[in-house]
């Protein structure tokens, strides 16, 4: 009986040593309150043509941007939930509006989570001018898709 009682202790003494160790990441939740690395500008891009999918990082103007004006439709990009698709809107020289034409749906959950991120995901690129936006916590692989269709359709209206 007393090496049960030892390897309980045991046992206990590593869980809350375990636990205590656990560190979670940083995910942007709700707006506004975002962890500052996740508020913080986007890394300028040298345009060196990497491959990496980096929209232009400054502010774009009509003049600057590099965007011609038009309706752009990003590429599908399919995740476990769903299929995700936007088409991004440019006036100006710039990001005037961002519709989804797909955003997961075909379980109940994945519907009520599209709903809520959707919009707010409408709103970070608006507000970034690009496809550099924080991940909505909850919606990770609809943020994910949803920046990378935002980018194919960026990718489209470079001039």
């Amino acid at each position: 009986m007393p090496v049960r009682g030892t390897l309980a202790i045991l046992a206990t003494v590593v869980a809350i040593a375990l636990m205590a160790s656990f560190k979670t990441p940083e995910v942007a939740t709700t707006h506004p309150s975002k962890p500052a690395a996740l508020g913080a500008p986007p890394p300028t891009d040298s345009g060196s043509g990497n491959g990496s999918g980096a929209a232009p990082t400054s502010t774009p103007s009509a003049s600057s941007s590099g965007y011609k004006d038009g309706s752009y439709d990003g590429g599908t990009f399919t995740n476990q939930y769903g299929d995700v698709q936007v088409r991004v809107i440019i006036s100006g020289g710039r990001i005037t509006d961002v519709q989804p034409l797909t955003l997961p749906s075909d379980r109940s959950r994945s519907a009520e989570i599209s709903q809520v991120a959707g919009p707010m995901l409408h709103d970070e690129v608006l507000k970034a001018q690009s496809a550099q936006i924080d991940t909505i916590g909850g919606a990770t692989y609809t943020s994910d898709g949803y920046a990378r269709s935002v980018q194919s359709a960026l990718d489209k209206a470079h001039g």
